[in-house]
């Protein structure tokens, strides 16, 4: 068997495309443009190329897009009194701040002084407790993209047996709590999982979310199973040359290919559907905000 490829980078062009057209409609018939605000606090490298392409994808939806580059030595209390700003500013719908934040700042305190409203990336911890009782919340980025492409693939994913590896608070377990809304009967597995190959051989559906490159195998997956690849690995490729690296995911993805139904490649598979994602999220927050009813396909 050779697994279907779930293409990420060209279903994200979709649901940018359909972010796109709310936005316009939002223009033409009410006169609101969704505003995201992106904070960077620091210099690292990553970070900078990440919020350089969410403020081009931003823009290029037709949205508003602020950034706000803060050094690395920032106060707590400046990001606060910046992040109070943007909660009280209607042309902001939603707010992002970039992590990992330098270490002198207090990540949790800063992702729950955002409005849940704005909280675009869903990692308030109200919206972490709305999405566990199933009420309606922002919700992460990265799992709600997983969640649409599964949606995609399957149709229906009542009744699948699903297993979650990795117990991460932006993935694993968000991911879990998308996976049960939708029916599935669902296992949170990790590095401590007794017999962790056999857990993931009876699923139907993998999400691995667990950060080692190539740890899930061929022989762990069920044949026929979906699966989906959420980590992003650099390792060493000396067939590209003395020092080159390549990206990989959690899968390995010639052994599991060859057993699986569908997966997801690592590059170009969950990584475009986070920043669609984000979009999608700002333009619920904007309707949310303005009483509109909610953009169709773009939320759970």
């Amino acid at each position: 068997m050779t697994a279907q490829i779930i293409d990420g980078k060209a279903f994200a062009a979709t649901v940018r495309e359909k972010v796109a057209g709310h936005v316009a409609r939002l223009k033409e018939e009410h006169g609101i443009t969704p505003g995201l605000a992106v904070v960077l606090v620091g210099e690292d490298p990553a970070s900078e190329v990440y919020v350089r392409s969410k403020g081009k994808q931003t823009v290029e939806a037709g949205m508003n897009s602020y950034e706000h580059k803060l050094s690395a030595e920032t106060s707590e209390q400046d990001l606060l009194s910046l992040i109070n700003q943007l909660n009280d500013d209607p042309a902001v719908h939603g707010i992002l701040v970039q992590l990992p934040l330098p270490k002198h700042l207090d990540e949790d305190l800063v992702i729950n002084a955002i409005d849940p409203a704005k909280d675009v990336d869903g990692f308030h911890i109200s919206n972490v407790g709305l999405l566990g009782t199933g009420q309606k919340s922002m919700v992460p980025c990265t799992p709600l993209g997983c969640l649409m492409m599964l949606r995609d693939h399957h149709g229906s994913l009542s009744g699948m047996n699903a297993v979650v590896i990795g117990r991460s608070n932006i993935v694993g377990k968000p991911m879990a709590q998308l996976l049960l809304g939708d029916s599935c009967t669902v296992t949170i597995a990790h590095s401590r999982t007794k017999d962790l190959p056999a857990v993931v051989r009876r699923a139907d559906i993998v999400v691995a979310a667990v950060g080692r490159p190539q740890m899930v195998t061929g022989d762990w997956i069920k044949p026929g199973a979906t699966v989906i690849d959420v980590g992003i690995n650099r390792i060493d490729a000396p067939e590209k040359g003395e020092g080159k690296t390549r990206l990989v995911g959690d899968v390995d993805f010639d052994s599991a290919a060859q057993v699986a139904g569908a997966i997801t490649p690592v590059p170009g598979g969950v990584g475009p559907m986070t920043i669609a994602c984000l979009l999608a999220n700002t333009v619920t927050a904007c309707c949310r905000a303005n009483g509109l009813t909610e953009p169709e396909g773009l939320t759970v």
